[in-house]
């Protein structure tokens, strides 16, 4: 068995420091670029709306657009001007922090986005966690039990979970669960419990209800969050664990064929000695990869589920945007999951050179 020194790859000490040093500074030079090539797609295909389609989001009172002068409105605010100015004159505020006013938010829109954040973090971080422990879990029992009644079970759980878009599996989850049996409502709490959170007395440390109930010691209002959380959540896992679980098959069964796991058998070790030490923790090298971009990606897919669920966060906010082509909204939206994404993507790079010694960070 050949036996990778980590050193080799991913050094130790002062030397490996330096070098993921230079890694994420070279990755984080790429960070505007990257952002500003989005901005640029965007605002050139928002661009194609008419002046007056546009107005809106620069007027944070609607009656302005029936007292004054409509044309004049639009002169004064540049929107009749060619798009790279127009695009650069909102480029200049970007600098300045200014992104403009979120018409469906009612405030700027980086106060909008920030009010909401905590409430896809929250689902994000709920999903995650059963899509990453269950998938794997299934993956290897699967593995494990290779063509077997249980493998062909998990296999046909995973490709209707994989078939099934999140829209659909969310509607059936509404239908069966709440309306037939009452469970699982949605929003993001019950009246009552809103009304306490936003009373004076419920302190907000993180913006996420469940951990702010529980550190306010109001177990009620945490039970009712859960019971709001349960229908998105089950939603999001069912269609990422399937693919969890097919990628932690195949690579389970790829390890089980190696020769160090044959070696190990051969010389009579207890078969849960091989499965865990030789070759799950080998199998895990691309689930943790995959699973991070995973985790990454679910910030994306609570677009489609949160307006489905009715719930208030970043997802159902540029949902609305798009249908009221409030673009200063959807700009700063687009901005801030890309920046999610690119830091995301980072932090799994670096991790997955850290697991596996045979990657280097280039």
């Amino acid at each position: 068995m050949i036996v990778l020194r980590r050193e080799l790859f991913f050094p130790s000490g002062v030397e490996g420091l330096m070098v993921l040093i230079f890694y994420i500074i070279r990755r984080v030079l790429f960070i505007p670029i990257t952002l500003f090539g989005i901005s640029l797609i965007v605002f050139s295909m928002i661009g194609m709306l008419s002046p007056y389609q546009r107005l809106a989001t620069f007027i944070s009172s609607p009656d302005r657009l029936k007292s004054e002068n409509v044309d004049q409105l639009i002169s004064m605010y540049g929107l009749d001007d060619p798009i790279p100015i127009q695009y650069g004159r909102w480029f200049k505020n970007l600098l300045q922090g200014n992104l403009g006013w979120s018409y469906v938010g009612k405030a700027p829109v980086l106060q909008a986005l920030l009010q909401r954040f905590p409430y896809t973090l929250e689902l994000t971080l709920f999903s995650a966690i059963p899509i990453i422990l269950i998938g794997t879990w299934m993956g290897v029992l699967s593995a494990l039990h290779h063509n077997r009644t249980l493998d062909h079970s998990l296999r046909i759980f995973a490709v209707v979970g994989w078939s099934f878009p999140d829209f659909v599996f969310g509607l059936f989850i509404l239908m069966i669960f709440y309306s037939t049996l009452g469970l699982f409502p949605p929003g993001n709490l019950s009246l009552w419990a809103e009304s306490i959170v936003k009373s004076t007395s419920f302190r907000s440390f993180t913006g996420m209800t469940t951990i702010d109930a529980l550190l306010n010691g109001r177990l009620d209002v945490f039970v009712n969050a859960l019971r709001h959380l349960v229908g998105p959540v089950l939603t999001l896992t069912y269609v990422q664990l399937a693919y969890i679980l097919r990628i932690t098959r195949s690579s389970m069964l790829d390890v089980l064929q190696r020769d160090y796991v044959r070696t190990a058998r051969a010389k009579g070790l207890d078969e849960r000695v091989v499965i865990n030490k030789h070759a799950k923790r080998n199998a895990m090298i691309p689930v943790a990869t995959v699973s991070g971009q995973t985790i990454v990606g679910l910030m994306a897919g609570t677009v489609i589920v949160e307006a489905i669920f009715n719930r208030t966060g970043l997802g159902s906010f540029l949902a609305l945007a798009a249908q009221q082509l409030d673009y200063a909204s959807i700009m700063g939206g687009v901005l801030f999951f890309g920046l999610i994404l690119i830091i995301g993507n980072l932090l799994v790079d670096i991790s997955y050179a850290y697991i596996d010694p045979r990657v280097r960070l280039d």
